[in-house]
């Protein structure tokens, strides 16, 4: 029916941007601008886009912290990127977005040990059926509602260190996204149920960066919404068997490597001169006009306030309603 149709169409479009991404040249290395004395918060470190992004903002000599679910796999990779720069200051602290307890946990540790936030890269991302202990579906939860009761969390802390910035790690597959914020963060219907859960989440990373800019103007604190490009990762380990034949060939001949993947999300958190551009979508380290439903700011706004209502966050911003 419809939903094959969609698929392939997406498959196709997906290879059409994969040959144009293959046969790029690799943008040459950027100067990289000294980060000493920032802290970074890095979601989803251990491995991927995440972990190439931490490893080049710890060349540049900033303090990171790896915010990521799994203790063994995040403990490995900070010590990794620690004897890969020679920079002592990388550091592994529990976070799983899955649990709006364990972000909050997350952030009243961070919090109490961490004096500093400079920089919040929310680039942990799934696309996977089910269903979290919050009763909220996965994907959406870890790619948007979890970061988004984390960035209010943590929003006092990068006010008090500004100027600093917040990047939020979306996708060009915003541009499939639906959101109607009555039925938020319940699994979509259809067969295409996780696929589609995951386009939503995309779509409600670019509608929060424009949101988070509005709110924020006149603090220093800006955020941008980024593409990586089609990345080579695990992000999609849960792709439904049948389509892992198709997958496997393709990212091995096209997807971008990790480090490629990493360089707007590096552009968006470094590159001086951005702060005029608060709350806009970059790709490809460019700034690019967002898909229509992605520059709607009655959506945005209507966005905002369930998903604080869902994350149980006041209105008065970090305080959690009792």
């Amino acid at each position: 029916g419809m939903g094959w149709v969609l698929l392939g169409a997406g498959l196709l479009l997906a290879l059409y941007t994969l040959l144009r991404h293959g046969l790029r040249r690799v943008p040459p290395p950027r100067a990289r601008p000294p980060l000493r004395g920032r802290t970074a918060i890095v979601t989803g470190g251990s491995g991927g886009i995440g972990a190439a992004t931490a490893l080049e903002l710890a060349r540049c000599g900033a303090r990171v912290v790896l915010a990521t679910r799994s203790a063994p796999r995040g403990e490995a990779a900070a010590r990794r990127i620690r004897t890969e720069t020679g920079n002592a200051e990388v550091r592994f602290m529990q976070l799983d977005l899955a649990s709006l307890r364990s972000v909050r946990a997350f952030a009243s540790a961070f919090l109490r040990q961490e004096p500093h936030l400079h920089l919040l890269i929310n680039n942990a991302g799934v696309s996977a059926g089910g269903t979290t202990e919050d009763g909220f579906s996965l994907s959406f939860q870890v790619n948007h509602l979890g970061h988004f009761l984390l960035t209010q969390l943590l929003l006092e802390r990068l006010q008090s260190c500004a100027p600093s910035r917040v990047v939020i790690v979306a996708s060009r597959a915003h541009c499939a996204g639906r959101l109607r914020p009555e039925t938020l963060g319940r699994p979509p219907p259809g067969p295409l149920s996780t696929f589609q859960d995951y386009c939503d989440s995309k779509l409600a990373n670019v509608l929060h960066a424009r949101e988070l800019a509005t709110r924020l103007q006149g603090t220093q604190v800006t955020c941008y919404a980024v593409h990586p490009g089609f990345v080579n990762t695990e992000l999609f380990r849960h792709a439904p068997l049948w389509l892992k034949p198709l997958f496997v060939p393709l990212a091995w001949l096209f997807f971008l490597d990790a480090a490629e993947g990493a360089q707007t999300s590096l552009h968006c958190a470094m590159q001086e001169g951005l702060e005029r551009f608060s709350g806009r979508y970059f790709s490809d380290c460019r700034l690019q006009e967002p898909w229509p439903p992605a520059r709607d700011d009655r959506l945005a706004r209507a966005l905002w306030e369930a998903s604080e209502r869902l994350v149980g966050l006041g209105g008065a911003g970090g305080s959690p309603s009792p």
